[in-house]
């Protein structure tokens, strides 16, 4: 028998929907599918879905997770934006829960998959960022850890569901998004409009 806070977990932090449901520890549904487009017309539906396998309806959650990336800028802020609004309504708290902490293993550096041979790196000792593989598997490999970017994230919403039943009664703070951007990102070169008066 298995017990603890009944929590619905999702992300839509890249191209995917990915949705659990925890009771404690144990996993009453899983849901994900890949997904390019229409991650914010799929994503209340597959939380309906999940709740409905499971025998529960919206009334019986006890806090809700969402990953808040870094990844997609849209898909991050559908999955956020969705589960503030269902913190309110439903009067449960929501957790965000980073893909650094959703992924983090002892020996392995945190790397999650980014576009262009990219990835979002947590290096040991510093803020993380976005970062060319190969320049975050060279310092993996100096600081004496494993470098594998995770390639599917198909359990990612049951970790980040984990992570909010463990912290939900001391995390008050509202889900907010987690967006890394290169260092040398550069504002956009389009010259303003010429005013002219008249």
């Amino acid at each position: 028998m298995h017990n603890g806070p009944l929590v619905l977990g999702f992300d839509t932090s890249a191209a995917h929907c990915a949705a659990a449901l925890l009771r404690g520890d144990q996993l009453l549904a899983e849901r994900f599918e890949e997904r390019a487009r229409g991650q914010a017309e799929r994503l209340i539906p597959m939380l309906e879905e999940i709740l409905s396998e499971a025998g529960h309806r919206w009334s019986d959650l006890e806090a809700l997770g969402v990953g808040v990336g870094p990844g997609n800028f849209t898909g991050i802020r559908i999955a956020v934006s969705a589960a503030r609004g269902l913190a309110l309504g439903l009067g449960v708290p929501a957790v965000g829960v980073s893909g650094f902490d959703a992924r983090k293993t002892a020996d392995q550096l945190t790397a999650i998959p980014a576009p262009r041979d990219q990835v979002y790196a947590a290096l040991p000792g510093e803020a993380p960022r976005l970062m060319p593989a190969p320049e975050a598997e060279e310092a993996a490999r100096s600081a004496g850890l494993s470098f594998a970017p995770e390639a599917s994230p198909a359990d990612l919403a049951r970790r980040i569901a984990e992570h909010a039943g463990q912290r939900y009664q001391h995390d008050p703070e509202p889900p907010a998004p987690l967006y890394l951007r290169a260092a040398d990102a550069a504002p956009a070169r389009d010259l303003p409009p010429r005013l002219i008066e008249g």
